[in-house]
């Protein structure tokens, strides 16, 4: 079911591809069928069976309950729906949602509300996880607050949060190698743009390791587990962990040209074996995926 009461009547973060997105589906034409007729980046980045990859692997708790915030087309949310037992997704944009919908439409234990994250009251303490997958970074474009817009979505997060809950971010880490290596910035699309530090009024921005384990531990998330997916989270083909960091023999090769052009001032791979060498691959990975849980967890 899709639930409209939160939602304000103007869609915002698509990408120009949903409403032909929307209509093939309508009319029976199946993803794989449209992926293979469509080459535009939206296209695939919605529809790529390889977003499950990010997550397929988790151990969640099937009898759980977890909020999606940002469900975006869907590309995670069937996933979810398969592994726990109650899948509430969040999604500011009506278009995105109803494409969500489409694509999940035989999954009985799915609701999606439509609204800012911030408007919609959901019942405190009620989700095992609560999912982040490339929303973090826009955080103060949809998130209203007079202070600190981040402290105000993890307040939310907190109150929505089951006391042994866990809290999953993916996000691009603005020293990925990528960038160095003369890759664009995902979101703003200007070289060199998250490593020399993003403008103070941004409405998007990614972090360091470091930034991001100091943000989570500020606002209550103490207990963290950090993977690195290879080349990214959002076509992962590998994912490396604090426990399980590539060697010397791993197959590490340049991020892939999806969507647009890039520079190429090195190469990645060897860069990859001297940062591995000297420790340093968590520090120049692409992407983080966190897990995270309040401080007094036992």
């Amino acid at each position: 079911m899709i639930d409209l009461q939160y939602y304000q009547g103007q869609d915002l973060y698509v990408d120009g591809v949903e409403e032909d997105l929307l209509q093939r589906l309508l009319a029976g034409v199946s993803e794989e069928e449209i992926i293979a007729s469509d080459d535009r980046f939206g296209i695939f980045y919605h529809l790529s069976p390889e977003r499950r990859f990010l997550l397929d692997w988790y151990p969640f708790k099937k009898d759980a309950k977890l909020l999606e915030v940002g469900a975006g087309p869907g590309a995670l949310t069937g996933l979810f729906c398969e592994r726990v037992q109650e899948v509430t997704a969040v999604e500011l944009s009506k278009l995105r949602a109803t494409i969500n919908h489409k694509r999940n439409e035989q999954q009985q234990n799915l609701k999606i509300v439509v609204g800012n994250f911030q408007d919609i009251p959901l019942q405190q303490g009620k989700f095992d996880y609560i999912t982040l997958i490339g929303v973090l970074e826009y955080t103060r474009s949809f998130i209203h607050s007079k202070a600190d817009a981040y402290q105000e979505l993890f307040a939310i997060i907190n109150n929505y949060l089951a006391a042994e809950g866990e809290l999953l971010i993916a996000i691009e880490n603005k020293f990925g190698l990528k960038y160095w290596a003369g890759e664009r910035e995902d979101h703003l699309g200007e070289y060199f743009t998250g490593i020399e530090g993003y403008a103070k009024d941004t409405k998007v921005e990614t972090f360091g390791l470091h930034e991001l384990k100091e943000l989570l531990k500020s606002n209550g998330f103490g207990k963290q587990k950090f993977y690195y997916p290879f080349p990214d989270y959002k076509f992962p083909v590998e994912v490396y962990s604090e426990d399980q960091l590539p060697t010397l023999d791993s197959m590490l090769g340049s991020s892939p040209l999806l969507g647009g052009e890039r520079l190429l001032l090195f190469k990645e791979p060897l860069a990859y074996l001297q940062l591995i060498k000297n420790r340093q691959f968590e520090f120049f990975a692409n992407s983080f995926l966190c897990s995270a849980a309040r401080s007094n967890k036992e």
